[in-house]
C-alpha cells in the first residue's frame, strides 16, 4: 500500500512571485536609505569642522530662502507694531522706531523695490557748520525681507490716519497720517524675534550713528569738559609707523570691542589701557586720532595740571560717557611737576582744604602736601585705571604718552594698568613709503633705493620727513631734497661722533698726566 505524502509541496503562483519582489525592493530601499542617512551624518560632521562659519550661515540663509520661496503653508504669524509715536503710557517718541528705520536703510535693495524715500538732511553742529546725511526707507506699503540666524523677518511700511479716517472711513480718528512698521514672523520665532533679533537692530542702528556722527574732543575746566568738532584727518591707511605694528593696534581694538559679555565673564571692567611711548615727532598723536576715528569715539584730553584735587579728577572721569577715549599726555611730566611745587602761599591753600594740616618747614613735607594741595595723586588716577572707580563706565579707552618711559612710576607699568605697551619710533622704510603716497600718490620711484638705504643709516622721525615732503607739490624736487637731507643729517651725526671721541680721548690723557703727577 502506498503512503501519501505528509504534505503535498507548495507550487510558487505568478501573485507569490510578485509579493517577493516587492519585499526585495523594500529591503533594497531601506538599505539605501540607511546608507544615505549615514552618508549624511558623515557630511553633516565634516561641514562642521572643515567649513568656516560664514559659509554655514550662508547655507542657512540659502534654506530659509528656499522654504520662503516654497510657501508656509498655514503656519501661525506674529505681528509687532513700531509706531513713529507711542501716545500711550508717556512714551512719546518711539526711538525703536528710528532705529528699525536707520537698520533697513542698510538692508534695503533699491533694484529691488518699485518705490522708495529718499530724504536728505542737515544737521547743525555746535560750531556753527552743518552736515549732510542721507536716509534710504520704505514707501507706505512696500515690504522687505530680512535674514538673521536662519529666521525669516519680514518689515512692512504703513501709514493709518489722514484724509480718509476724518470722513469716516476705516477705523480710527482722523488727522495727520501716522507712519509705522510691522515686523512679522512666525510664530515659533517669537523668542528669537523679542530677545534676540529687536536689540540686534537697535545696535547695529547705534553703531550706525555712531560711525556718521562728527567727532568731538573735550577738554577739562575746572570740574567740567567743553568740546569742540574734531576733525583730525589721520587714519590707519595715512599713518606712518610700521605696518606690523600698526595691524597689531589694529587687531587689539577689534577684539577689544567683541568682548563684551568676555569682560563681564571674568569680573573685569570694559576698558582697555595704552602706553604710547617715543621720541617726539614719531606720531603719538597722529595714533590717537586715528584710533578715535577707527573707532568713532569721542576724545577727551585731560589736563592735570587744571585738576585740584582727587574728588574733581573723580567728578570728571564719571562724567565721561561710554565709547570714548581717555587722553593724558607726557605722564612723565604730570606727576613729577606737582611733586617739585614749591608755592609760597601753600601754607594758606593747604590751610583752606585741610584744617588739621600742621606746617612743616622741611622740603619733603613741603613737597608732600603743597601735591595735595594744588594737585592729584597718583593713587587719585590709579583708582580709576583698574580700581573700584574703574566700574563707573564701560568700552572705554584709556591712552597715556610719554617721550620717556624710562621716567614713569613703576605703578603706572603694572601689568594690567597699561594693557599695550606701543612704541613709535624713528621712521623706517615702511613708514616712509605710507608718507610718500599719501602726499605724491606715488608707490615707487627710482630714488626710493637710495633713501631706503640713507634711513637705516640715520634716525629721523616721520614729523621731520613730512616736513621735507611738505616743501614742493613735485615729487622729484621733495624726494631729492629729503635725500640731501639725510646725506647732511649722517655728516652731522659722524661729526658729533667724532668731537666726542675725541673729547673722550683728550679727558683719558688729562686724567692719565695727573696719575703721573701724583705718582712722582
Amino acid at each position: 500500500m502506498d503512503h501519501l505524502p505528509l504534505a503535498a509541496p507548495v507550487l510558487s503562483s505568478p501573485s507569490q512571485h510578485g509579493a517577493g519582489r516587492a519585499l526585495d525592493a523594500y529591503k533594497a530601499a531601506l538599505a539605501t536609505a540607511a546608507s544615505a542617512a549615514a552618508y549624511a551624518v558623515m557630511a553633516r560632521s565634516m561641514a562642521r569642522e572643515l567649513l568656516p562659519e560664514e559659509l554655514r550661515a550662508a547655507a542657512r540663509w540659502l534654506a530659509a530662502a528656499a522654504r520662503a520661496r516654497l510657501g508656509r503653508g498655514d503656519r501661525e504669524r506674529h505681528t509687532i507694531v513700531i509706531r513713529r509715536q507711542h501716545d500711550s503710557g508717556g512714551y512719546g517718541e518711539n526711538h525703536l522706531f528710528e532705529a528699525a528705520r536707520a537698520y533697513l536703510a542698510t538692508r534695503i535693495d533699491p533694484r529691488a523695490m518699485r518705490r522708495l524715500c529718499l530724504a536728505r538732511s542737515r544737521a547743525k553742529e555746535p560750531d556753527g557748520g552743518g552736515r549732510w546725511s542721507t536716509l534710504l526707507c520704505m514707501e507706505p506699503g512696500g515690504s522687505t525681507v530680512d535674514v538673521f540666524d536662519g529666521v525669516e523677518f519680514t518689515w512692512t511700511s504703513v501709514e493709518t490716519g489722514g484724509d480718509d479716517k476724518k470722513k469716516g472711513k476705516g477705523n480710527g480718528g482722523g488727522g495727520s497720517p501716522r507712519e509705522s512698521l510691522e515686523l512679522s514672523f512666525d510664530a515659533e520665532h517669537t523668542d528669537t524675534a523679542l530677545e534676540r533679533y529687536v536689540p540686534f537692530v537697535m545696535s547695529t542702528a547705534e553703531e550706525l550713528q555712531m560711525r556718521d556722527r562728527a567727532l568731538r574732543i573735550f577738554m577739562n575746566e575746572g570740574r567740567s569738559w567743553h568740546g569742540i568738532n574734531h576733525q583730525h584727518p589721520a587714519t590707519f591707511d595715512t599713518l606712518a609707523m610700521d605696518a606690523a605694528l600698526k595691524d597689531a593696534v589694529i587687531a587689539d581694538l577689534d577684539r577689544f570691542l567683541k568682548r563684551r559679555e568676555y569682560y563681564r565673564r571674568i569680573g573685569k571692567a570694559w576698558k582697555r589701557g595704552y602706553l604710547l611711548y617715543g621720541p617726539p615727532g614719531t606720531g603719538k598723536s597722529s595714533l590717537v586720532a586715528a584710533m578715535a576715528n577707527y573707532l568713532r569715539f569721542n576724545l577727551y584730553d585731560l589736563d592735570l595740571s587744571e585738576v585740584r584735587l582727587n574728588s574733581a579728577l573723580q567728578k570728571l572721569l564719571i562724567h565721561m560717557p561710554n565709547k570714548s577715549i581717555l587722553v593724558i599726555e607726557d605722564i612723565d611730566c604730570c606727576f613729577d611737576a606737582a611733586a617739585s611745587r614749591k608755592d609760597a602761599k601753600a601754607p594758606e591753600l593747604v590751610d583752606q582744604l585741610d584744617p588739621d594740616y600742621t606746617s612743616d618747614s622741611s622740603d619733603e613735607g613741603w613737597q608732600v602736601n603743597t601735591q595735595q594741595a594744588k594737585g592729584i595723586t597718583l593713587s587719585g588716577l590709579l583708582n580709576f585705571i583698574d580700581g573700584l572707580w574703574s566700574t563707573c563706565g564701560e568700552e572705554r579707552i584709556i591712552v597715556f604718552t610719554t617721550n620717556y618711559r624710562e621716567r614713569l612710576d613703576p605703578a603706572l607699568l603694572r601689568p594690567g594698568r597699561m594693557d599695550m605697551h606701543v612704541y613709535m619710533g624713528y621712521c623706517c622704510w615702511e613708514a616712509f613709503r605710507t608718507l610718500a603716497r599719501n602726499y605724491f600718490l606715488v608707490d615707487d620711484h627710482e630714488l626710493f633705493p637710495e633713501i631706503k638705504e640713507l634711513l637705516e643709516k640715520v634716525d629721523v622721525t616721520p614729523a621731520e620727513v613730512s616736513e621735507m615732503l611738505l616743501r614742493s607739490e613735485d615729487v622729484d624736487v621733495a624726494l631729492w631734497g629729503l635725500k640731501e637731507f639725510l646725506r647732511e643729517r649722517i655728516r652731522k651725526t659722524r661729526k658729533e661722533t667724532e668731537e666726542e671721541d675725541g673729547a673722550e680721548a683728550a679727558e683719558e690723557v688729562v686724567a692719565q698726566k695727573s696719575e703721573s703727577s701724583v705718582v712722582l
